[in-house]
């Protein structure tokens, strides 16, 4: 079987989904691999570097396309400006495809769709579940850790005012007042970010033990409670709330949010829409030169107001929804996530390079597409919320 690397398209997307470590691992275990030329660029690796590894280097990605049993890639199918196509439709169709699909945010709707159609078995790697054995495969986690980081980064560089405390000879400018909405990974960065800029940090989450986290980094943790069993679900990851307790969050937010300078808008439910918390009233309300950092954009976005993909600025608040944060700091976050497809792909081939397991508990739960069907749970739930007709053959 064939593994196909391509060169990512997505616009200011620079990491890669294998390094050449990785590659010599995929040799190992059995496969051919075909890396598209250049597609190490952006992490700064060479083509030399995969060709020494093992890989052979494709100068079409159509080719490359149509050769591969596997494709893994980093982000979803886009269309290709090269072809003029959609790279769904570039990928042969019964092959396997390993990526984060983001398929229950309504952006990415007609591209699980296709998938579907074309028979493509799809895995995203955004829905690995929380438990021991997965660890090493949590490319959501890895990623988080990016783009908490590199989120506060952004958003202090287009703050029109000073971040620390300073003291001068005309007077005290005080710190930027930062508020971070869902302490998880990306949250709990963000937090230990901004501090060390100097910045006062308040969080506001749902979850109890998020809470305490937050408050360990250092963080005002800002008054917002709700019954454990309705925060987060047996596999510790947050549960999306009943729309009356969706609405007491959205009241304990307006107050903060007229405070805040700086806001970190991080709150997910794992496979599923995020929700909706920051209305256009809400976003009104802060004041000229605030920043809204929606780093669930990937998945909806927080904030209603938010622009996917995008940036903007509405009645002085700057509003920032570009998807790719973590390909801003491409040589870590390669790293990080080409290790973490490395062994999720050795888990999924346990039984031979052959033979995808697919009734493994890992596996079952990245899985989106298989045989014409949508197996993916938030995303069924996604499309219905959406009104998509989904006919019970196409269904998991």
């Amino acid at each position: 079987m064939i593994i196909g690397i391509p060169r990512e398209i997505l616009e200011g997307e620079n990491r890669v989904a294998a390094l050449p470590e990785t590659v010599r691992e995929y040799r190992a275990m059995g496969f051919r691999v075909l890396v598209e030329r250049s597609a190490g660029e952006g992490a700064l690796r060479s083509d030399e570097e995969y060709a020494a590894a093992g890989a052979e280097i494709s100068g079409d990605a159509g080719q490359l396309y149509a050769a591969c049993d596997i494709i893994l890639k980093v982000k979803q199918p886009t269309l290709h400006p090269a072809f003029g196509r959609h790279e769904v439709e570039l990928i042969r169709e019964g092959s396997l495809l390993v990526t984060f699909l983001h398929p229950a945010a309504p952006a990415n709707h007609a591209m699980v769709l296709r998938l579907r159609d074309r028979n493509i078995t799809s895995l995203t790697m955004d829905s690995i579940p929380r438990i021991s054995r997965a660890q090493t495969m949590d490319a959501l986690t890895s990623m988080s850790t990016v783009t908490g980081y590199k989120s506060v980064l952004i958003a202090a560089n287009h703050f029109p005012r000073f971040v620390p405390t300073l003291g001068t000879a005309i007077g005290m400018i005080k710190a930027a007042r930062f508020l971070i909405v869902g302490a998880g990974v990306v949250g709990l960065q963000a937090i230990a970010t901004a501090k060390r800029l100097g910045g006062a940090v308040s969080a506001l989450d749902i979850s109890e033990a998020a809470r305490k986290a937050a408050e360990s980094l250092g963080a005002k943790v800002a008054g917002f409670e709700v019954p454990a069993e309705l925060a987060a679900g047996p596999d510790g990851y947050a549960r999306a709330l009943p729309a009356g307790w969706l609405e007491k969050e959205r009241q304990a937010l307006a107050p903060l949010l007229r405070e805040a300078d700086i806001v970190i808008l991080s709150a997910l439910v794992p496979g599923e829409v995020a929700p909706a918390l920051v209305t256009k009233e809400m976003v009104e309300s802060m004041k000229p030169g605030s920043v809204i950092m929606d780093i669930s954009i990937d998945q909806g976005g927080n904030c209603e107001m938010t622009p996917p993909g995008s940036e903007a600025t509405h009645k002085g608040v700057y509003l920032c929804g570009i998807w790719n944060i973590p390909g801003s700091l491409p040589v870590h976050a390669s790293w990080l996530y080409a290790q973490n497809l490395m062994y999720f792909v050795k888990n999924l081939f346990k039984k031979g390079a052959g033979a995808p397991d697919l009734s493994d508990e890992i596996v079952r739960s990245a899985l989106v597409t298989h045989q014409g069907r949508i197996l993916h749970h938030g995303t069924l739930k996604a499309l219905e919320m959406a009104g998509e007709a989904l006919p019970e053959a196409i269904r998991g």
